[in-house]
């Protein structure tokens, strides 16, 4: 810093973003009690730099400027009582230093900030998945200064950018000799424990071992006559300096994996499963997959960036290479080195490319083996993960044709044969406790669980001890336009069609039926005429046993619930005209069959209304219902 030149007329105090003042509060309250990760941030920050200029020297090797040695260097001062972090990086120009340091730049963060709770341990796990990056810094700095000079830029072109976190930072024009950044940390009373060698080295290694490119602190020795530690002027690198992935597994530890998920991430929570393979073959790559353990707060958001990242030849190239895993991976994390792409690979040639095909197929098949195994033996697991990540890989099923049927035995589901509304039935568990003569998975859908649970069509399957599958998630209905079948079994929605279970019915309930329906046929044409066009059809049925009526689809129609779901997306839906089912054993049914000529249409329609109710529908007339309704139950006669 000393050796800067400050060019007065050029510096300017400008206000923090909103959500970075706000951010800057919860994280020095939140995650105070894991204070140390600012070095690793800071380290991590300084490494993506690197990688960086890396990448963009393959176009312009001018850029280097006959410096190619990439490092990171760590640096104390006891007197001046700072930690300073540089590299020779790619370095930011002014314009990179505002919009980099003074707002945060990425989609989502409206959400981000409406799930925060105030209870510190739930935010300080949200703000890990938000990426406290550099940030961080102030959990331990009064005071923070930024110096660089990108790489290509004049020497009278670096900029310094300090702030004390409050709400303004300053942003000034000055010289710099060399490309790259240093951020000086200005550390608050009570954290003299960064300014030991020591400590710096052993947070380090702990943290940043991982790194790929040397990082380095001023070697110490110790000095008899003042009986301590005293830094030479000789630079060691403190790192192993090797990229992870290309390492044998069994000199990895789980510790170190784990660390290397959080920089590859920038989460502050372990990851919760990984896989770590080298492929070779036709295409030959290095895949380092991470599964993490919470949901990103911006999953579905189309906008945001995901993917991991691409290296070739241990070169970086991209951050976010969302063309090598499906779009219902996307939750995954990590790095994949290719062995086979060209260094200036583009997006566009990502997503021609055949090798990178067969990086996207193999990738995607790995990481269903970790989620297979993990659902196999560590069923804790994957019911966390399935809480966070089930509806989006219920998306694979019909984006993903060739791995259908392996994701279908990931597949979690709510149950009537399961307490509440947790997911915890496979189809497998399904079908193994299938009843004697059953054929078919049955299932229903609705708006939410509560919905889908209450619902009068599971009246039958419940008083004969049929399981019925709950599906409440709104990717469910376009999930089951693709999974037809499981393990040779139909899946069938007991809301559509005629509801078939002869096969489970004793001679005497058939005749029953059929005496039934022979009987309430005179009803059932009343209705058919009183109801007219607002019905398609109207019949008897034996599906109900406490609900006097329902309403279901043909078994090619859109359900009500796909319709709802459309029409508010704002899509166009076509008008399916219901068709009412009415239970011959339930008295409003009796009183409505009793009903004289005068009062008949009212009844027929407060039966329609009730059962579009039931089933989760909005009345296009609510007022008109509850008018008849109050009529019917005083006794009123038209």
């Amino acid at each position: 810093m000393s050796q800067t030149e400050t060019n007065v007329a050029s510096s300017e105090t400008l206000g923090f973003q909103a959500e970075v003042k706000q951010l800057l509060h919860l994280m020095i309250h939140s995650l105070y009690s894991n204070k140390e990760i600012f070095l690793r941030e800071l380290v991590s920050n300084a490494s993506d730099a690197c990688d960086k200029l890396r990448f963009e020297a393959i176009d312009n090797p001018e850029l280097f400027q006959g410096d190619s040695d990439l490092r990171i260097r760590v640096e104390y001062d006891k007197e001046q009582r700072t930690v300073t972090v540089s590299d020779n990086g790619i370095g930011m120009s002014r314009e990179e230093a505002v919009a980099n340091l003074g707002t945060i730049a990425r989609s989502g963060t409206k959400e981000f900030f409406s799930q925060l709770t105030g209870d510190k341990q739930k935010d300080a796990q949200l703000i890990g998945q938000f990426g406290v990056g550099f940030y961080s810094s102030f959990i331990v700095a009064q005071k923070v200064s930024v110096l660089s000079r990108r790489a290509g830029a004049p020497e009278t072109e670096a900029i310094l950018w300090e702030s004390d976190g409050q709400g303004e930072f300053s942003v000034t024009t000055v010289e710099k000799a060399d490309r790259g950044t240093s951020v000086t940390l200005y550390l608050r009373d009570g954290e003299d424990d960064f300014l030991d060698g020591w400590r710096l080295r052993e947070t380090l290694r702990r943290y940043s071992d991982h790194i790929s490119l040397p990082i380095q602190m001023l070697k110490e020795e110790w000095d008899s006559e003042k009986s301590q530690q005293v830094k030479t002027t000789e630079w060691e690198t403190v790192n192993q300096a090797n990229a992870l992935w290309t390492r044998a597994k069994g000199d990895i530890t789980d510790e170190q994996y784990k660390e290397f998920y959080k920089h590859v991430a920038h989460d502050y929570d372990d990851p919760l499963a990984w896989t770590h393979n080298r492929v070779e073959g036709r295409s030959e790559y290095t895949q380092l997959l991470f599964v993490p353990r919470h949901a990103p707060f911006d999953m579905w958001d189309r906008d945001a960036k995901r993917g991991v990242k691409l290296y070739v030849k241990r070169v970086f190239i991209m951050d976010d290479a969302e063309q090598l895993l499906p779009g219902y991976l996307r939750f995954v994390r990590g790095v994949i080195d290719s062995a086979d792409l060209p260094l200036n690979v583009s997006r566009e040639i990502l997503q021609e490319s055949r090798d990178v095909k067969a990086i996207r197929e193999g990738s995607a098949k790995r990481v269903l083996s970790l989620l297979e195994d993990m659902a196999e033996n560590k069923a804790e697991d994957y019911t966390l993960f399935w809480e966070q990540f089930g509806q989006v890989i219920k998306e694979g099923v019909g984006e993903d044709a060739a791995n259908k049927d392996r994701i279908a035995k990931l597949l979690r589901f709510a149950s009537t044969s399961a307490d509440g509304a947790v997911q915890s039935v496979s189809l497998a568990d399904y079908v193994s406790r299938m009843k004697e003569g059953q054929d078919k998975i049955y299932y229903v859908s609705a708006d939410s669980h509560a919905a889908a649970a209450n619902s009068p069509h599971l009246e039958i399957f419940r008083k004969k001890g049929l399981e019925v599958l709950l599906m409440s998630d709104r990717v469910d209905e376009w999930m089951l336009s693709f999974l037809r079948e499981f393990d040779g079994k139909q899946l069938a929605s007991i809301a559509k069609g005629g509801l078939d279970l002869d096969k489970l019915a004793d001679e005497e309930e058939k005749k029953h039926q059929a005496e039934v329906a022979e009987n309430f046929k005179p009803l059932v044409e009343r209705l058919k005429t009183s109801l007219g066009e607002r019905v398609k059809e109207v019949r008897v049925t034996g599906r109900l046993v406490d609900s006097p009526a329902c309403v279901v689809v043909d078994e090619n129609e859109l359900s009500p619930h796909l319709q709802r779901m459309l029409q508010a997306a704002g899509q166009q839906a076509p008008d399916v005209k219901p068709i009412l089912e009415i239970n011959p054993d339930h008295a409003l049914v009796s009183r409505v069959k009793d009903a004289p000529d005068a009062d008949f249409d009212e009844w027929s329609l407060l039966l329609l209304d009730q059962a579009m109710l039931a089933e989760g529908a909005s009345l296009k007339d609510p007022a008109s219902f509850v008018k008849r309704m109050n009529k019917l139950l005083l006794g009123q006669s038209a």
